[in-house]
């Protein structure tokens, strides 16, 4: 046993970057660095294969306790629980209290009360929504997409005439004028001044509450609609100073206005930046907030709902959406989110199932009760990944941040169009990355289930954008998107059109070289998979007649032929003359390409091949 302060490395001599990074030059035989081993991220930043102590020497927060401004290491001076939190669609109170009281008794902490803009909310109807809820045990939340309703001063009432204890009551009604303008292109109100008033009023008239926050910053809005993530948290403080501004302004204490803000915030699946995307966020949070100089330092504390983001969900393969949705979750939890919502795997294409709302409650339960996540205050503290993560993004988001004040703050640069475009430049880098396979999306553009049928006939509305953009808009609007719906909407093609016709069959004529060969007819198959085509694999064939007589008789429309380069400048045209109205594919890139293209071969697919493009084509060719 080793004895108490007993060095365990003291004869290994130190080793230096210097050593590492001569090592590391040696092993890669002349290739790049930076291209072999940096990972160049949509953040503005490349992230290192390896991080050392060096890396985070200059951090002054490091020193600081958790709990403790600026609140990088959380809001807690002890454990990390969060809110595990259930969004509830309220279409008639009645069911939806009887569903709330339900959840209650599954593990739920925190309940998120969804209304339709048509939705009259009045003290009656919301005491049959809260009926047998203990709101001081409870976090509760309304939310109203068009940000008008009233539940929020109605809410202060209803408590105002009940026999609660009003400081330990936790809620926020969401409101946020500012996203509705993203969204729709003009404010609800008849003016921008008018937005914030209300806002004021608002605020005011639920300040019985000491926790209920009524202002409810969406920036998921950016994160679904493809923007990067130091994007998403920039544009997001951009929000949350044009509030304090506004609302100071307007004559609230600067307390009083940061306290009523609470941010939502939407999880990828970019693991590790994700946990330093929130760490990031209180840090930088705080440090704004101070600069208005508070009352009380706690007033910088921000407040974060996690939500796992709708961006990359999909419709085909759904159960892939529990796996994406874990490791959202983890993020959230280990970044610090006071609270978080799991969305159920099958949310994209269908009203959520009790089977699939189960599974996202237990999700996060399983979380707590079995991973113990919540006993362990700021696990990526000392970190070196983290740490550096976290002070990277906090540097770019900073930035981006500065650029957006300088251009007169969030609604003068969104009016301007800066913001749009931003987002738009990254998000159009990601959908290109998408459609060439550069990142991937399983089951969806890489891997599909070659034998799913959807059960379910898929409206327009999942397939496109969400436009919110209303009549009169002033301005360009944000429309999230799901990145996988092109390729859904090219397999739904395939599928409507196998219901009446014979779906497309893609033939692998292997032949040659063993190796090339089956790793060809994998990709191929891959590969016109995602189309929803059917696509009949071979072992081999020993010769191109035989390979093309079993086409035909498979009843192919697509024959790909898959060999090794050397052997396709004789191969191929062989087949070529063999078949009739087959479309003739040949699987790579070789180098008598050109050779091949003047015999009139012109159909090739490799991993360079934009596949989204490629695969419209072949369904236009096909008639579908």
């Amino acid at each position: 046993m080793a004895e108490k302060n007993q060095s365990l490395f003291g004869e290994f001599a130190p080793v230096t970057t210097e050593e590492w990074e001569a090592k590391i030059i040696a092993d890669l035989k002349g290739k790049d660095y930076e291209k072999a081993l940096a990972w160049r991220t949509h953040e503005g930043f490349n992230v290192r294969p390896y991080y050392r102590q060096e890396n985070i020497n200059e951090l002054n927060y490091l020193n600081t306790l958790p709990g403790e401004f600026p609140f990088v290491r959380g809001n807690k001076k002890t454990g990390n629980d969060w809110l595990v939190r259930q969004d509830l669609f309220v279409k008639d109170f009645e069911e939806a209290n009887k569903k709330a009281l339900g959840i209650l008794n599954k593990g739920v902490t925190s309940l998120g009360f969804y209304f339709d803009c048509s939705t009259e909310v009045t003290k009656d109807n919301l005491a049959v929504l809260l009926k047998g809820i203990c709101l001081e045990s409870c976090e509760v939340n309304f939310v109203c997409p068009c940000g008008k309703c009233n539940c929020a001063t109605v809410f202060a009432e209803y408590v105002n005439e009940g026999k609660w204890e009003n400081n330990n009551i936790v809620a926020s009604s969401s409101i946020d004028p500012i996203g509705t303008f993203v969204l729709k292109g003009k404010f609800e109100e008849d003016s921008e001044a008018e937005a914030f008033e209300n806002l004021k009023t608002v605020i005011e008239k639920t300040s019985n509450l000491p926790q209920f926050r009524p202002v409810g910053i969406n920036s998921k809005i950016f994160g679904n609609s493809g923007s990067s993530i130091v994007q998403e948290l920039a544009f997001a403080l951009a929000q949350g100073v044009e509030y304090l501004s506004r609302l100071s302004d307007a004559g609230l204490s600067i307390d009083e206005a940061a306290k009523a803000i609470k941010f939502n915030f939407s999880i990828s699946n970019n693991y590790f930046m994700e946990i330093a995307k929130l760490r990031a966020g209180r840090l930088l949070w705080a440090q704004i907030v101070k600069a208005y100089e508070p009352a009380n330092i706690c007033s910088a504390k921000m407040i974060v709902h996690s939500e796992t983001g709708r961006y990359n969900k999909t419709v085909y393969d759904p159960y892939v959406n529990m796996l994406r949705t874990q490791t959202e979750a983890m993020s959230a939890v280990l970044g610090g989110a006071d609270s978080v919502t799991v969305a159920p795997f099958d949310q994209a294409y269908k009203e959520s199932s009790e089977f699939s709302e189960r599974i996202a409650r237990n999700q996060q339960i399983l979380l707590k009760e079995e991973s113990h996540l919540d006993k362990i205050v700021d696990p990526g503290s000392g970190s070196y990944y983290i740490e550096t993560l976290t002070a990277s993004i906090a540097e770019q988001a900073w930035g981006l941040f500065l650029e957006v004040e300088n251009k007169g703050g969030f609604i003068a640069a969104f009016r301007e169009g800066f913001i749009q475009a931003q987002v738009k430049e990254v998000a159009t880098k990601r959908d290109k990355n998408i459609a060439l396979r550069r990142e991937n999306l399983l089951g969806t553009n890489q891997f599909p289930d070659f034998n799913e049928k959807l059960d379910v006939a898929l409206s327009e509305e999942i397939l496109k954008p969400v436009d919110l953009t209303v009549e009169g808009a002033e301005v360009e609007t944000l429309k999230p998107y799901r990145i996988a719906q092109p390729f859904e909407a090219l397999r739904y093609k395939t599928d409507v059109f196998a219901k009446t016709n014979k779906r497309p069959v893609a033939f692998m004529l292997t032949i040659g070289n063993l190796t090339f060969r089956k790793a060809r007819a994998q990709f191929s198959c891959n590969f016109f998979a995602v189309a929803g085509f059917e696509v009949i694999d071979n072992n081999g064939f020993a010769t191109a007649e035989e390979g093309v007589a079993a086409a035909k008789a498979a009843n192919a429309d697509i024959v790909v032929v898959c060999s090794s380069d050397d052997e396709y400048a004789e191969i191929i045209p062989t087949v070529a003359a063999r078949l009739d109205n087959e479309i003739l594919v040949v699987a790579g890139n070789p180098a008598c390409k050109t050779e091949l293209e003047e015999k009139g071969i012109t159909n090739f697919i490799h991993v360079r091949s934009n596949i989204l493009e490629e695969l419209k084509a072949y369904q236009a060719k096909l008639g579908i």
